[in-house]
């Protein structure tokens, strides 16, 4: 079995309460951690690679992002899925060939664009593309941006979901919906879904991974909210040695 086939298969059959944990390195020194830590995959956050470049969120040129993908990669045996924003532009079999150089196994792809949200259609038939493109070589998780824009009616996330799913994403990913509208989703959305648990919230922690997977998760991400907490702690260390 492909690295791509594993990945696929770890989303399967996930009982109630059991969302597959996909920690998010930032580098190949935290991908290691995380591997071995027995985390059977991980998914990259581009807000954590950004930040370990130096780059603010969206701001990582694209052949940047690639070759830190590739060392991740490089770094552990396990397989990865790359966050790779909107795609950067790219024409869709070149967003898959350069995922598929990096190894990667699967992608997160964004549908907004510079703060707005992409034509859901239009979007669909890009998904498409890159569907075509990849075969079963990539894993595709289709993120709907409608909470993060401001649109709060979960009908249309769920639209867009149905949207990209005909379209060929494997799993779609509502990020920032609140967590009490999780059951309304999950019921709404045919396949896998993958939801974000928070941090690094003004508030402290969100639900557990457990109660995340009750809620209709399937696969539980983090974004940047590992490598912060890292650099947190880093901090911390830093002012006790200049005490």
């Amino acid at each position: 079995m492909s690295k791509a086939e594993t990945f696929r298969a770890l989303h399967h059959h996930r009982a109630p309460g059991d969302p597959l944990v996909l920690p998010g390195p930032w580098d190949a020194a935290s991908a290691r951690v995380f591997a071995e830590a027995g985390f059977p995959a991980l998914a990259t956050p581009s807000a954590g690679v950004a930040a370990s470049l130096g780059y603010a969120d969206g701001e990582t040129p694209a052949d940047e992002m690639f070759a830190a993908i590739a060392r991740i990669t490089r770094a552990v045996d396990i397989p990865v899925s790359a966050d790779v924003e909107d795609g950067y532009g790219l024409a869709p079999k070149e967003l898959v060939e350069r995922l598929l150089e990096a190894g990667a196994v699967g992608c997160n792809l964004e549908d907004s664009e510079h703060g707005a949200l992409k034509d859901p259609r239009a979007h669909a038939d890009w998904l498409a593309e890159v569907r075509s493109a990849a075969g079963g070589d990539l894993f595709v998780n289709a993120r709907i941006d409608t909470f993060l824009r401001g649109v709060t009616d979960p009908e249309r996330a769920i639209e867009r979901a149905a949207l990209y799913g005909a379209a060929g994403a494997d799993c779609v990913y509502p990020i920032g919906a609140p967590t009490a509208v999780l059951p309304l989703l999950r019921a709404g959305i045919q396949g896998s879904v993958n939801v974000y648990a928070r941090l690094d919230s003004d508030d402290g922690e969100g639900p557990s991974i457990t109660a995340l997977g009750e809620l209709g998760a399937t696969r539980v991400t983090f974004g940047p909210g590992l490598q912060r907490r890292a650099a947190q702690a880093l901090g911390e260390l830093a002012a006790r040695l200049r005490a």
